[in-house]
């Protein structure tokens, strides 16, 4: 029998080496088990195997086992691709990502988060409340409710405002830039929308924003009000530009309106008329109101009057550039839960107010705001003033008139602990002295920009005062403070703090 190898002659049985052979020839295989393995490992282990350091914080995307490279290898096989990638808000839904991005405190970083994707623009969209608009073509092409679905402030104000071509440079310009805020005008060179048309954007707007709650729009009619009112129960403030009576008869259905600013005029850009029958018409819709606003409006006694009648919830009464009748002062008296009186740029107060025995006084109010009215009526400022007498707090502010005379009858108010008087030139040392040392309760103190209120005629006593309160501001307009820190020196000013600053004494 001829020699021959085992192999050779039972090609069936395998021995150990012509086993590992068998494996090494199925490499493709081996491959199938060993991805599979890694993959069951990584899914039933909470901390996968750790990677290379280069290879941290990285994505692991599956992919067929590719054919060894290198034949030689004995255990030759592909591992998983590996994907770097350092964005996982894709991994997040929308509402985890908008509370993320609502947590933001400031407004500048939350625009540049519309640049990052499209997803981020709409999200960011989705988080904005309180918008201004500048083009009615927005607001009527729908793009502004794909855009900003969840508005609840709009100010449709620039948009209704239709600028003239030959004009562009006004743009950037006080005037041309469109605000009309209590302190800002329309420029002459520019006109308003038909109420036609702003009366369609409202009832769109309206049906889009269920939810809205402040609105400021100019040159509409009642029916734009009263789809509004209809579409949107919850709405809070409402700022009417160019009012009249008509439009408060769609104001009414505002039963849940609290905060309501009226513009009746303003001179030499529009004018309106708000008599005392649209007053009373308001008075009656809006019973709610806690914040009223009136500028330029003509009513009189029975408009105010009604007010305080029928709107028992309002604590803060604003009247600017009012074309009152006389007598409407008395009717104040009526306002039993008023708060806060505020007049400015009145030409008046009253021309003619009743007698003083039959004014009565707001018992609630604290607080009186006068800023750039003429007070140059002797008896309609002491009417003022009995009204008023309850206030703890008085403002005077760039009031023309404010002479000794008329700031003598402040000394009716005899609970003031508060008060700050800025820009009344004609007021002196002596005027200020004879009020403030009346007022026993009084605990703040400003004086600024009245130059006839000098420091070298601060007395004893009005300096003695100075010492008691507990804020005190004092820049009269002179560059003279150098004399009044020298002669409070010699009160007692300061002393109260003496043990407190030895604590610290080296």
């Amino acid at each position: 029998m001829s020699s021959c190898s085992v192999e050779n002659q039972n090609p069936n049985k395998s021995s150990p080496l012509n086993f590992s052979n068998l494996w090494l020839k199925n490499e493709k295989v081996l491959d199938h088990v060993v991805y599979a393995a890694l993959r069951r490992f990584s899914l039933s282990n909470k901390h996968p195997p750790s990677l290379p350091p280069h290879l941290d914080d990285v994505t692991v995307a599956s992919s067929p086992p590719q054919p060894p490279t290198n034949s030689n290898k004995i255990l030759a096989f592909d591992f998983p691709q590996i994907v770097v990638s350092d964005d996982f808000t894709p991994l997040l839904s929308d509402e985890i990502l908008l509370h993320i991005l609502s947590k933001h405190p400031e407004i500048s970083q939350r625009n540049s988060n519309c640049l990052v994707s499209k997803r981020w623009l709409n999200l960011q969209g989705r988080l904005v409340r309180s918008l201004r608009v500048l083009d009615w073509d927005f607001l009527i092409s729908g793009r502004m409710f794909f855009r900003f679905p969840n508005l609840t402030h709009i100010d449709l104000l620039h948009g209704t405002v239709v600028s003239n071509s030959s004009t562009p440079n006004l743009i950037g310009h006080e005037l041309g830039s469109f605000h009309i805020s209590p302190d800002d005008f329309l420029c002459d060179d520019h006109c308003l929308l038909p109420v036609d048309e702003v009366d369609f954007g409202l009832k769109v707007l309206a049906s889009m924003y269920p939810n809205l709650r402040r609105l400021v729009v100019v040159n509409c009619s009642e029916i734009g009000l009263l789809s509004v009112a209809e579409d949107c129960p919850t709405m809070q403030e409402l700022v009417l530009h160019r009012c009249n009576d008509h439009l408060l008869c769609g104001i009414a259905a505002f039963t849940n309106l609290q905060i309501l600013k009226l513009i009746g005029v303003i001179d030499g850009f529009y004018k309106s008329l708000v008599s005392d029958r649209g007053l009373t018409i308001l008075a009656q819709g809006c019973k709610r109101l806690v914040k009223l606003e009136l500028r330029g409006c003509e009513g009189g006694y029975e408009g105010i009057k009604a007010i305080g009648e029928c709107c028992q919830m309002l604590e803060e009464l604003t009247i600017c550039d009012h074309r009152m009748e006389e007598g409407w002062l008395s009717a104040l008296s009526y306002y039993e839960n008023l708060k806060s009186l505020k007049l400015v740029s009145c030409k008046g107060i009253d021309q003619n107010p009743e007698l003083y025995e039959q004014l009565g006084f707001c018992q609630m109010l604290e607080r009186l705001h006068l800023e750039k009215c003429q007070l140059r009526d002797k008896q309609s400022v002491r009417a003022l003033f009995l009204l008023c007498q309850a206030v703890v707090e008085v403002v005077f502010k760039n009031c023309w008139g404010l002479n000794n005379a008329m700031f003598l009858n402040a000394n009716l108010c005899r609970r003031v602990k508060s008060t700050s008087i800025e820009g009344c030139s004609r007021l002196t040392t002596q005027g200020l002295e004879n009020v403030i040392l009346s007022w026993k309760e009084l605990e703040s103190l400003e004086v600024i920009s009245c130059k006839n209120i000098k420091d070298d005629e601060v007395t004893p006593k009005l300096s003695a005062l100075f010492s008691d309160l507990k804020d005190f501001k004092w820049c009269p307009g002179n560059n003279t403070s150098f004399l009044l820190s020298t002669r409070l020196s010699l009160s007692d000013m300061g002393k109260r703090g003496g043990k407190f600053f030895k604590k610290f004494q080296i």
